[in-house]
């Protein structure tokens, strides 16, 4: 009883209020804003796999890959194969965790910089991949006219009605929904014992090993976890936006889903929401210098390495004078670690 009157909670009881029942009441109109609610919802969704591979002590920088590859498993199946958006949304994630196992077997054997960079290309491979296979996706031409979600009934009961693209609120609901869903899937990973194992990986292999962990299995696990969401944030915006091309899901968005992390504090499991949320909103409300907007990140990601490397959650939960020496991940030791 206690722990519900923390002030982590509370805050957290308070925005789940915000984000689902207030925001929509009072905004359920605006296009606009709704617009930017389910982005922010989607990237946080996708930036929360990043952090569960940071987790691990490793940098993935290669989530758009994944993303990539769910949002076109989705967009195949509806359009060529006519399956429900409801059967392809976890295939598409199935699909991605089945690639990064494929991926992950020789790559997670790798440390710093060099499973960054691997990362890093994998984003870049997918789109040259998916520009020339134009048989299955179209290449260049992309995949148009997808439909967003029908209806969902089991035995002839109706459990969710057809989305209407003039009402972006139902959409709206499914991605908070996933989102809330994936964030307390990794709150509850993160919180039992395989969490003890990621945060055993990535302070040392001999620990992990002289604890008899397996380190390849539960990387590897970590690492299909981590594109399986991906998969399914990529399927959700794939859908959302109803098309997508080879250059969906550039390199810069791999960049971005990291930052996201960076951002709210790779200490905090709802680092990548904060930090997703912020800079959606900045840049909106920046609209008019968007051009410089990769100058801008980079200059960000200076400033968080200088003056910030906990994040903007530490601003607001960051560890009293006494408690035990912070072991979190700061961005400029990311590489280092691992």
């Amino acid at each position: 009883m206690n722990r519900l009157k923390s002030p982590k909670v509370m805050t957290g009881i308070i925005l789940i209020f915000l984000y689902l029942i207030v925001f929509p009441l009072y905004f359920r109109h605006d296009r606009y804003l709704l617009n930017i609610a389910i982005t922010s919802s989607i990237l946080s969704c996708i930036s929360l796999g990043v952090w569960l591979t940071f987790s691990i002590g490793r940098i993935n920088i290669g989530q758009g890959a994944f993303a990539a590859f769910g949002g076109y498993t989705t967009a195949i199946l509806m359009t060529k194969v006519g399956l429900s958006f409801w059967l392809c949304l976890p295939l598409s994630g199935v699909v991605a965790a089945f690639v990064g196992f494929l991926i992950g077997l020789p790559v997670l054997r790798l440390k710093g910089v060099y499973f960054a960079m691997i990362s890093l290309s994998l984003t870049e491979t997918a789109r040259l991949l998916f520009l020339n296979t134009p048989s299955l996706t179209n290449g260049g031409d992309g995949i148009m006219n997808i439909p967003w979600p029908g209806e969902l009934s089991i035995a002839g009961i109706t459990l969710i009605p057809a989305f209407d693209r003039s009402n972006y609120l139902s959409f709206y609901y499914l991605a908070a929904f996933v989102l809330l869903l994936t964030l307390l899937a990794v709150w509850r990973l993160y919180s039992c014992r395989i969490g003890w194992i990621f945060r055993t990986l990535r302070q040392s292999d001999t620990l992990a090993l002289s604890s008899g962990i397996s380190i390849v299995k539960y990387r590897i696990i970590a690492y299909c976890i981590c594109c399986f969401i991906g998969g399914i944030g990529g399927s959700l915006f794939t859908v959302f936006i109803q098309n997508i091309f080879p250059a969906s899901f550039k390199v810069n968005d791999s960049v971005y889903f990291m930052l996201y992390c960076f951002l709210g504090g790779l200490d905090y499991f709802v680092g990548p929401i904060v930090g997703a949320f912020s800079l959606t909103a900045l840049f909106e409300l920046l609209r008019a210098i968007q051009k410089y907007q990769e100058g801008i990140y980079a200059l960000l990601m200076i400033v968080l390495m200088l003056w910030l490397p906990n994040g903007l959650l530490s601003l607001r939960f960051g560890k009293k004078s006494g408690e035990d020496e912070d072991t979190s991940l700061k961005p400029d030791q990311a590489l280092k670690e691992s």
